[in-house]
């Protein structure tokens, strides 16, 4: 029932060599319907190209500390095949935020809640990368890439990587700005304020903690605005772009301006759908040309 995805890896190393176009209606392109209840709630979605799969990240505290059991995330990663067949749920341990592929790296990381440590800091909380086997399935083991950095910000924020400038842009809730962090210096290096006004959007309107960095100039971050059921695309000054609408009969709920979101680096939006299928489903959307 799902469309198949070809020529992902193809598409992955020239998708930024095409002019963009924002389509004005967002177009379905797939979806994953998740065979596995979240531990927690499901966050963000990675795809690796040389493994054509797709990683679903759930979210969720560690519980407290004990002599019986340690203070690790019983979160879980689902991995889909390219078809959006469910392969594979493995525990890694971390409270995930955002999971995505470096391509710098060419590994899977994930980016914890707190990683600014803004509630405290807590154990397994920073950035991680997360070992594949022979088939592209998580092992459950992982590296420390940086632990907890405050220049993230809100302790929510669920970063986005841009692996040519080596750097991350961080959302901070209740406002129009994106923190820029060079991990190597633990440094904001910048602050970018989203055009709110130009949209007609508030910051409760649209997803409090998330945007997609998409990698092509002159529309580099995407921005879903949930109450009006739309991306916004933004340049990488924040200055704002243009709107691709969402289906009206979507059915979103308040619960997606906090999780259930993501961005893949072969082009697709997703949007979690808590309501479609047992345990939900993830609608995948082209939303640039």
């Amino acid at each position: 029932m799902y469309k198949k995805i070809l020529g992902v890896g193809l598409l992955f190393l020239n998708f930024n060599l095409f002019s963009a176009a924002v389509l004005s209606d967002a177009e379905l392109a797939f979806k994953i319907e998740l065979k596995k209840e979240p531990t927690s709630r499901p966050q963000t979605v990675a795809f690796v190209p040389v493994e054509k799969k797709y990683y679903i990240a759930d979210g969720g505290l560690a519980p407290l500390g004990s002599a019986y059991e340690a203070p690790i995330s019983k979160s879980l990663i689902h991995t889909y095949d390219e078809n959006g067949q469910y392969l594979k749920s493995t525990r890694a341990g971390f409270d995930n935020r955002s999971i995505y592929f470096n391509s710098k790296s060419a590994k899977l990381e994930t980016i914890t809640y707190n990683i600014s440590s803004e509630a405290g800091f807590g154990p397994m909380t920073g950035i991680f990368s997360l070992a594949l086997d022979d088939q592209g399935l998580p092992t459950g083991k992982s590296d420390e890439v940086a632990n907890f950095i405050p220049a993230f910000g809100s302790a929510s924020t669920m970063p986005t990587y841009d692996a040519k400038a080596d750097v991350y842009y961080a959302k901070q809730e209740k406002t129009n700005k994106v923190f820029v962090i060079d991990i190597k210096s633990r440094q904001k290096t910048k602050e970018i304020e989203l055009d709110f006004k130009t949209p007609g959007v508030e910051h409760h309107d649209v997803a409090a903690s998330f945007i997609a960095f998409t990698g092509i100039q002159g529309h580099e971050f995407i921005l879903i605005d949930i109450d009006h059921k739309r991306f916004l695309i933004y340049d990488l000054d924040g200055k704002y772009v243009g709107a691709s609408a969402l289906p009206k009969k979507l059915k979103l709920r308040s619960k997606n301006h906090f999780n259930g979101l993501g961005y893949t680096n072969n082009g697709y939006y997703f949007v979690y759908i808590d309501s479609e299928g047992e345990f939900g489903t993830y609608h995948a959307y082209k939303v640039l040309n």
